[in-house]
């Protein structure tokens, strides 16, 4: 099965399609960390992350983890052997937190995307996350609350995402 980004507004499964956003400055082939690109190619999925104090456990095939207050996502370059990996909270190492204010990450998959061995600098934190305006990302992709919620439920564990 394939989650494929089209264009910097448009993701497709099977027969849905739903809006969504991309990283403010486009997509690239040549993703490097801190650059507000989404990454293209193809690339596995995680677990599907949820706030447990805001939602009840979705409807999905996908392993589920609910977010923990120390729970963080490693975007320092200076720790080799955590970076693009979850985290608890360390101040002493940057990192994206998941236990959010806002609602963007209630509900989080992360995008295999230089994941198995990650080269530094070579980008982390590719999220498929929550939007309520469809503003540019950072890099990750965005859909309403809504449109994540029908897509676990379509979607498995081995679904592939395809970003063009």
């Amino acid at each position: 099965m394939i989650i494929l980004v089209k264009n910097k507004q448009t993701l497709r499964v099977d027969d849905f399609v739903f809006k969504c956003s991309v990283g403010r400055n486009g997509r690239t082939n040549y993703k490097t960390e801190g650059d507000k690109k989404t990454p293209r190619g193809i690339f596995s999925i995680g677990n599907l992350f949820f706030r447990s104090d805001r939602l009840i456990k979705p409807s999905t095939k996908l392993k589920t983890v609910a977010i923990k207050k120390h729970d963080g996502w490693c975007d320092d370059l200076n720790f080799p052997k955590k970076y693009n990996k979850l985290i608890r909270i360390n101040n002493k190492i940057k990192h994206e937190k998941l236990y959010r204010k806002d609602h963007k990450y209630d509900l989080l998959i992360p995008i295999k995307y230089n994941f198995i061995k990650p080269k530094i600098n070579k980008g982390s934190c590719i999220f498929l996350h929550l939007t309520n305006n469809y503003k540019a990302t950072a890099g990750c992709i965005a859909i309403k609350k809504k449109d994540f919620l029908i897509l676990i439920k379509l979607i498995k564990p081995n679904a592939k995402i395809q970003i063009n």
